[in-house]
């Protein structure tokens, strides 16, 4: 049974419907193998046995019946620490949340458990979701696949560490600049970021409420779309008959490509080459207002942030890392007038980039110009803090700027990701064509 533990959360979903697993058998396989995991303490944060095993018996009763709720009914997946959970800590990875525990599970989480998917446990995570590294000596830094002394990737660390580990089915995270995406790249995951306000955020802990999302974690874009149905209550995209045959594919040249590393460049050329192959017509472009669009989104992030956080920080500094606690100061001093200009020249910016963009089905780039940074580095060269968290989040911002959905799918290159950028509330055409790239990148 241990090779449930590396299925597809469709997969697994599919033998509970036809009987070939059951439920609460599945559930037990991940708990015990988060509780002897020689890296559990690094990728779990809580783990809700009993919880766990309560809703697993009643999909497991339900399957027999033959009442399932849906296609993930029975699937058991891990929850990042900042989505609220009845009567369990929900701490957002800080000091400064510590013993914080809701009375009410949030929105995401009721809507997942009424298609029945089983809560295995909270996941470590960056501290406040401010970093897209996943370092974190506040709490736990969680490992990445191919090297545990590497960084997983931040903010929803332990949420991608949870599914490489084969610790969970699937997981869900949350995307403010990358969370979601850079992660998901460096341990070889599927990722999806939603449309700005797609999914609720209603009891999600939050950095900046102009640029939160929620999204899943996963082995396939398949299991992408299937979480994505029953986080909204919708409808899966029909991922039936998908094709690369005529897809026009912008390669985005301004920015995204400065100062990328050997190895994600020669990842993203082979992937840019084989989804050519099976049928995309390829066509680089440049976007210059796009470098005005970078410098005034650090103020925006950082002003939001502090609107949430400063009194929490202020109130208790030194229970923050001091790299993270740099961050959401900076927002402190950003006048009202300049956050309001900034807002109205990135609407026109991204009204000018969606004018750019329409011709194209998606725009591919780079998940990360980087590959994962190595914890002991980062924890005593501050410079090279500062300048590898910069860097990890710089392409995956672009979708979170711009407003956009997005996918991030493995390359077959270790923790080099290819993105998928298309427009907001396209989740279900950005879905198919990334189907159609998952099979060219096989």
């Amino acid at each position: 049974m241990d090779q449930w533990r590396w299925m597809t959360a469709a997969a697994l979903g599919q033998g509970i419907g036809d009987g070939s697993i059951d439920a609460l058998a599945l559930t037990e396989v991940f708990l015990a193998a988060i509780d002897g995991h020689v890296h559990r303490e690094r990728i779990y944060a809580r783990v809700t046995h009993d919880r766990a095993r309560s809703e697993a018996t009643a999909a497991s009763a339900r399957a027999a019946a033959g009442l399932r709720r849906g296609p993930l009914d029975g699937v058991p997946i891990s929850w990042k620490d900042l989505f609220d959970t009845a009567g369990v800590a929900t701490e957002a990875g800080t000091q400064l949340l510590a013993g914080r525990v809701p009375q009410a599970d949030c929105a995401v989480l009721r809507a997942a458990t009424a298609a029945g998917l089983v809560c295995l446990g909270k996941t470590h995570m960056s501290e406040i979701a401010f970093s897209g590294l996943g370092l974190n000596p506040m709490t736990a830094t969680s490992p990445n696949v191919h090297d545990a002394d590497a960084v997983a990737g931040g903010s929803s660390s332990g949420a991608a560490a949870s599914v490489a580990f084969g610790l969970a089915a699937a997981a869900i995270g949350s995307d403010t600049g990358g969370s979601v995406r850079i992660p998901a790249a460096w341990n070889d995951l599927v990722g999806l970021k939603t449309t700005h306000g797609r999914l609720s955020l209603d009891g999600v802990v939050p950095l900046c409420l102009t640029f939160d999302t929620v999204g899943p974690l996963c082995r396939t874009v398949a299991d992408a779309a299937l979480l994505l149905a029953a986080l909204d209550g919708g409808k899966m995209a029909d991922l039936s008959d998908v094709s690369l045959d005529g897809a026009r594919l912008g390669v985005l040249q301004t920015v995204v490509m400065d100062d990328v590393a050997d190895a994600p460049r020669a990842a993203f050329n082979s992937a840019r080459d084989r989804l050519q192959n099976a049928g995309a017509t390829i066509i680089p472009f440049e976007y210059p207002a796009l470098s005005d669009a970078y410098a005034i989104g650090g103020d925006l992030f950082t002003a939001d942030a502090y609107a949430w956080w400063g009194d929490r920080v202020e109130a208790a500094p030194d229970k923050m890392l001091p790299q993270i606690l740099e961050r959401v100061r900076l927002g402190r001093d950003v006048a009202a007038a300049t956050y309001i200009a900034d807002w109205t020249r990135l609407r026109a910016i991204r009204a000018e980039y969606a004018a750019r963009t329409a011709g194209f089905d998606a725009v591919i780039l780079p998940a990360a110009p980087i590959l994962p940074p190595d914890i002991q580095r980062l924890m005593t060269d501050d410079d090279y803090y500062r300048t590898a968290n910069l860097l990890a989040l710089r392409n995956t911002r672009l979708a979170n700027l711009m407003g956009l959905c997005a996918t991030t799918l493995p390359t077959g290159v270790p923790s080099c990701g290819i993105l998928l950028n298309a427009a907001p509330e396209e989740e279900a055409r950005l879905l198919r064509l990334s189907a159609a790239a998952e099979t060219a990148l096989a």
